[in-house]
């Protein structure tokens, strides 16, 4: 089994989305002592955004339809098969500006992979990576409903994930965090966690 976590907030030690990773990856380490556990902090190391560099090189691979990418595209496929590699993947996700931060947002543009991800059918668009679990770590300043018409957070990385086959998704979330109410969100994520 291998467990992936990845964090995204750039506000370093303080940040509350990375305490509830923290908290999560504890938890599963209890459950699941003998995962393997793979660490990436968009963070403190970001990955490049699309750009005709890094576009091109998947564009490359996806015309050549080789199935190992990596001549083409080598960090972007390393990228992909690490979350394919997975059985559970713990995102961080703090709400910046009503959204993510543009670094996660990168990183789900290197999983959207189509003939890999998803594919097109006479019925629409298939997920093909599912068979994985999602652990969402949410957190916000304010408190939003789930889907309303300020909150680009949640409903952004679910329908992503949902998109590309993922169903099997859990949302922890600590909200309201702004008005001083921190430690007590992080004692209700704790008791979320808890259940995992």
């Amino acid at each position: 089994m291998q467990i992936l976590r990845i964090d995204s907030s750039t506000t370093g030690a303080e940040s509350v989305p990375r305490a509830l990773t923290g908290m999560i990856m504890d938890r599963l380490g209890a459950k699941h002592p003998d995962a393997r556990v793979v660490v990436r902090d968009l963070g403190s190391e970001p990955i490049a955004h699309l750009n005709p560099i890094t576009t091109g090189a998947i564009r490359k691979a996806r015309e050549e339809q080789t199935p190992d990418m990596q001549a083409a595209a080598p960090a972007e496929r390393a990228i992909l098969d690490e979350f394919l590699a997975s059985d559970i993947v713990v995102v961080g996700a703090p709400m910046y500006n009503f959204s993510i931060p543009s670094g996660l947002k990168a990183w789900i543009d290197r999983l959207g992979m189509p003939r890999v991800t998803f594919r097109y059918g006479p019925s629409g668009a298939e997920g093909l990576a599912g068979g994985r679990r999602i652990i969402i770590a949410s957190a916000r300043g304010g408190v939003y409903q789930p889907g309303g018409p300020a909150e680009h957070q949640e409903s952004l990385l679910t329908s992503f994930f949902q998109f590309i086959g993922c169903d099997d998704i859990t949302i922890i979330r600590a909200e309201g965090i702004g008005g001083g109410q921190r430690e007590a969100q992080l004692a209700a994520a704790k008791e979320q966690i808890a259940h995992l």
